[in-house]
């Protein structure tokens, strides 16, 4: 069964130096850019097993420039890719979810390149519990405070977090008490911890199985 939503990727070209720039300050611009095109290609195969009507990569950066650019650009040749607009990383984000739906016209699950621990079960039982209670939105924090995944009705919902301050302690209580007050009903999805920083890598990477390529680009460069 084809489930009506479209997931949407908002994600950087794993270039060194300009993806996953906190996590270059402890392990270098090169681990980190290979470490962050592991994890945008496990997210885009849970994506397409999801079993989602639409997949949608919002995308910013050189992919010619980028680790693994080749195999990511074969990876997308089975997405919609549209280019992020917008200063803030706000106005990216609510700019990709009109994008979005203008396109497709279809409720929208929004998830980054933090989370390759991500599966297609996960994503397809979020996807399900969107079309399930429509007109809601869902919203899935991160084990750092922000959040991880957000699902809106339509691109109109998605402008509720334009003010919300990103990288924060408070981004994910703080971007669910905006849905509130723009008079969204927000369900609550499961947990998950983010990759930011050197110290998320391990913890993530052990959630990960075998054939994960972001746990087997860290245990290459671990020694594990």
């Amino acid at each position: 069964m084809t489930l009506d939503v479209a997931v949407l990727v908002v994600a950087k070209a794993p270039v060194p130096g300009f993806a996953k720039t906190r996590l270059a300050r402890d392990v270098g611009d090169t681990r980190a850019a290979g470490l962050a095109a592991a994890s945008l290609l496990d997210t885009l195969d849970a994506v397409a097993g999801a079993g989602v009507a639409q997949r949608v990569v919002a995308m910013t950066g050189d992919l010619a420039r980028a680790v693994r650019g080749s195999d990511i650009a074969a990876t997308l040749s089975s997405f919609t890719v549209v280019p992020q607009r917008g200063e803030s990383f706000a106005e990216r984000l609510v700019n990709a979810h009109a994008d979005t739906f203008g396109h497709f016209g279809l409720p929208i699950l929004q998830i980054g390149m933090d989370t390759p621990q991500v599966t297609a079960g996960l994503l397809a039982d979020s996807a399900d519990l969107l079309t399930e209670r429509r007109g809601r939105c869902a919203l899935g924090l991160a084990e750092d405070g922000g959040w991880w995944i957000l699902g809106v009705p339509d691109a109109v919902s998605a402008r509720a977090i334009l003010s919300v301050p990103t990288s924060s302690p408070d981004t994910g209580r703080l971007t669910r008490a905006a849905l509130l007050a723009a008079g969204a009903e927000v369900l609550s999805l499961p947990t998950l911890r983010d990759v930011d920083y050197a110290s998320d890598v391990a913890p993530v990477a052990a959630l990960c199985p075998d054939s994960s390529r972001f746990r087997r680009e860290y245990l290459s460069t671990s020694g594990g």
